[in-house]
């Protein structure tokens, strides 16, 4: 069973991933896999420089993260340009671990991270959706307090560069309300976990 995991930004998909694999679950991290495709010598970082500049490279020809993010979220064009760029070679190595895990473990529920799921049309590859789950309000003071560097007008425009976290809550077959403590997500998480393996 492919499900897609989502919520938007601070909103604790990582916390609730890691219950669920806790509990036996597989999960393939869209955010790691960003990260891997674009390590040196992967086409997608060539496409990047070539894109935006050498400037996007640090000086041992990694990607420099903040130079990249200071353009994209001020530029909804060049944000979309990234997004062609990083999206099909995501989800093409997102693609080959879960078909692997499917073939090796058939029986074993696989969760796929991906913060941008609806806004990329992605929901539609999975069996089922579940979304993680915080009040906007809650959700900017968490961004704001994980990144004390960030400026209350960044954090918005990161929130807003997302669908509203209301409407992903509409469109999910099941919500993780992570809005309360730790003992209550494990709570629901452990609900979801026994209905998936009945």
């Amino acid at each position: 069973m492919k499900i897609g995991l989502t919520g938007g930004i601070a909103c604790g998909k990582s916390t609730v991933g890691t219950m669920l694999v806790q509990r036996g679950a597989a999960l393939v991290d869209a955010d790691q896999v960003a990260r891997e495709v674009v390590f040196p010598g992967e086409p997608a970082l060539g496409e990047i420089a070539a894109l935006f500049g050498q400037e996007v490279l640090q000086a041992d020809g990694t990607l420099n993260r903040g130079a990249l993010g200071a353009i994209v979220f001020n530029d909804e064009d060049k944000r979309r340009q990234l997004e062609q760029i990083l999206h099909p070679a995501i989800r093409s190595r997102m693609r080959e671990r879960i078909a692997r895990h499917e073939e090796k473990y058939p029986s074993v529920p696989i969760f796929a991270d991906v913060p941008l799921l609806y806004e990329t049309g992605q929901d539609k590859l999975y069996d089922s959706v579940v979304v993680v789950y915080v009040p906007r309000e809650q959700q900017l003071l968490r961004l704001l307090n994980r990144n004390p560097e960030m400026a209350e007008e960044q954090a918005v425009k990161r929130i807003e560069a997302q669908m509203d976290i209301e409407q992903k809550k509409q469109q999910a077959h099941w919500v993780i309300d992570n809005s309360g403590t730790l003992e209550e997500t494990k709570n629901q998480v452990d609900a979801l976990w026994e209905r998936l393996i009945r």
